[in-house]
């Protein structure tokens, strides 16, 4: 296997792809195989995330469960925060929330999509992430108005809120106003695209430093890998991504045609995932 570069946190990843009763099971095998975390999809019209997350944070024992994203048009902001500090206070430090755009075609479908998604997203990111932190809280935005609002139940341990994002708007909204960047662009047919890379963690990064936070974002990148490859392969890449920034590696299988798979290679993933971590 190759050297002892530094890998970054492992993670599989169960696709939309896959059927719901059929999660549980992968997350088992995931935390069997001694995989660190498994990352959830929220595509428009599949599976949704906090539904599984929450089975999965309740199946299992160690296993760390993020989800990448959930798309902040279709929630109200008290009530994402509300199931976010429920999840955090039941599993602490194993719940590992992600806000975006969504989708804008989708959006739009679900009869939610707004002319200004990045404020939608700011605004959320505020306000959630004050009530996480049992702060009370009155806001009069564009799209988001709360009235002295205090949840009952915060989180003793305030989860890190991540965005997903391409953009260098986006992405600076991650590095100011979050913990981090949640990034599905940064690897080209399997292989890290380190221009790319370089470009998208340090947008965040700047941002993070203009906003006078301290310490390094954390990253969080797609890494989708086809069914033949190897363990050193896979070894190579993950020591790639970590090397350029990215703190978690979220793998998913993947066919010929781009496309996640949903079938038994995510089972088989979990276990290669497992030797290589």
């Amino acid at each position: 296997m190759t050297g002892s570069a530094p890998l970054p946190t492992v993670g599989l990843v169960a696709p939309p792809d896959l059927p719901p009763e059929q999660i549980l099971r992968v997350a088992q095998t995931a935390e069997d195989s001694g995989v660190d975390e498994l990352w959830l999809w929220e595509d428009c019209f599949a599976t949704s995330g906090l539904g599984p997350a929450a089975a999965v944070l309740g199946a299992t024992t160690r296993l760390r469960v993020g989800i990448g994203l959930m798309p902040v048009p279709l929630r109200a902001p008290s009530l994402t925060a509300m199931e976010i500090a429920s999840l955090a206070r039941m599993c602490p430090g194993r719940f590992r929330p992600g806000l975006g755009h969504g989708v804008a075609d989708w959006m739009r479908q679900a009869g939610v999509g707004v002319e200004s998604p990045l404020t939608l997203l700011r605004e959320h990111l505020t306000t959630i992430g004050a009530l996480l932190r049992g702060e009370t809280v009155s806001y009069a935005g564009r799209y988001v108005q709360l009235d002295d609002v205090t949840l009952r139940w915060p989180p003793h341990e305030v989860p890190s809120l991540l965005v997903g994002g391409r953009g260098p708007k986006t992405l600076a909204v991650a590095g100011g106003l979050a913990a981090g960047a949640i990034l599905d662009d940064v690897v080209r047919r399997g292989i890290p695209d380190v221009d790319r890379l370089r470009e998208a963690v340090g947008q965040v990064r700047a941002a993070r430093a203009q906003a006078g936070q301290e310490g390094e974002p954390e990253i969080v990148a797609l890494l989708p890998v086809r069914d033949d490859i190897t363990t050193d392969q896979l070894h190579e890449r993950l020591a790639t991504l970590r090397e350029h920034g990215v703190t978690t590696a979220t793998v998913a299988a993947f066919d010929d045609d781009g496309s996640p798979a949903g079938d038994e290679r995510v089972l088989r993933l979990a276990e290669l995932l497992g030797a290589v971590s």
